[in-house]
């Protein structure tokens, strides 16, 4: 492949004729080391549109501003099980969309489209473990007597479901990763493993979903049975503790849409229009992503708890620890008042 003679007829604004480009083409069977814009058409790309600068550089910019707001926070708040649930979710979320900014100068490019597929697939499972150790916090701030499950199985079984989504979408990731250009049957077992850890993902979260309304009508119809600490009481009674609620439900849902589409969306192919659809990438994907983390930043539980992150936190040891840790928390917070 003569490279420099295709740098000395692109730079003259010549056009290869078909001989030209098919023996260009005929030395190698990945398009992204011959093509180009002004060359190939766009069909030949790994994405069949170039994806938008000014989208992706938006998405990367924000990604960047939430990462460093989470850090200030974690370090404020101590939170670092839900922190880093969201620093791995928002790093991958970075690459991710770095690599589609790589995209949009050359959607021809192998490695760059990598970095998109694999990281902007694999992040939201990081998110979602760091909304799923949120419900037992939450169950322990109700009480968990009117709880079908004790807090830490909450968190066992969802962090633990997240974790076989996340080592099946890296698993799939990487297979796809390691396959040339010309490998398709090797790719596509790659891509079929990444869908497999979606789709358990989307079935997480939707358990996830069904078992937390069932836990709110608990709380509901039993007003009588709710954890009486005085301190407790007045978290659940105040506006930052609804917010807090409403903005990790709208969090769960934006993942939970997210993942379905993007299920759909391997599961067609990539020669799909679903998949060549950026208007719908960058809705369903970037928005839907965005949505998520700033609802999960904003609505910080370091801030929300009102000071009880640490107290409603579980080991394996220790339950009646607990109980009269939290006793003596609200004890010096009514002695303060």
């Amino acid at each position: 492949m003569d490279m420099a003679f295709l740098s000395r007829k692109t730079e003259k604004g010549n056009k290869l004729n078909s001989h030209s480009i098919f023996a260009i083409m005929s030395n190698s069977t990945d398009p992204s080391d011959y093509c180009t814009l002004d060359i190939c058409p766009i069909t030949e790309a790994y994405v069949y549109y170039v994806p938008s600068l000014a989208g992706n550089a938006f998405y990367l910019a924000l990604f960047v501003v939430l990462l460093a707001a989470q850090a200030v926070l974690v370090v404020r708040y101590r939170t670092w099980g839900y922190f880093a649930g969201l620093f791995g979710g928002l790093v991958l979320e970075i690459i991710g969309y770095l690599g589609r900014i790589q995209l949009h100068n050359n959607p021809f490019r192998f490695d760059p489209y990598l970095e998109y597929l694999i990281c902007l697939t694999i992040g939201p499972a990081f998110l979602s473990a760091s909304i799923y150790i949120c419900l037992g916090r939450i169950v322990t701030i109700y009480g968990e007597s009117i709880s079908r499950l004790r807090p830490k199985i909450y968190t066992i079984v969802f962090v633990g479901c997240d974790l076989v989504s996340l080592i099946l979408q890296a698993a799939g990731g990487a297979i796809t990763s390691i396959a040339d250009a010309d490998q398709y049957d090797l790719a596509q077992d790659g891509i079929n493993i990444m869908i497999a850890g979606l789709a358990s993902q989307v079935a997480s979260l939707a358990l996830f979903m069904v078992l937390c309304l069932d836990f709110a009508w608990k709380v509901i119809k039993n007003p009588q049975d709710l954890n009486p600490d005085t301190r407790m009481r007045e978290l659940r009674q105040s506006l930052r503790w609804k917010a807090f609620l409403a903005g990790l439900a709208l969090a769960t849902l934006t993942i939970f849409m997210r993942s379905v589409f993007r299920v759909a969306e391997l599961n067609e192919g990539f020669h799909s229009s679903l998949a060549n659809n950026q208007v719908l990438f960058m809705i369903l994907e970037g928005a839907m992503i965005a949505i998520a983390v700033i609802c999960m930043t904003i609505l910080h539980p370091g801030f929300c708890f009102d000071g009880l992150w640490d107290q409603t936190k579980w080991s394996f040891r220790r339950s009646r620890d607990c109980e009269m840790q939290l006793i003596e928390v609200s004890a010096e917070h009514e002695a303060k008042a």
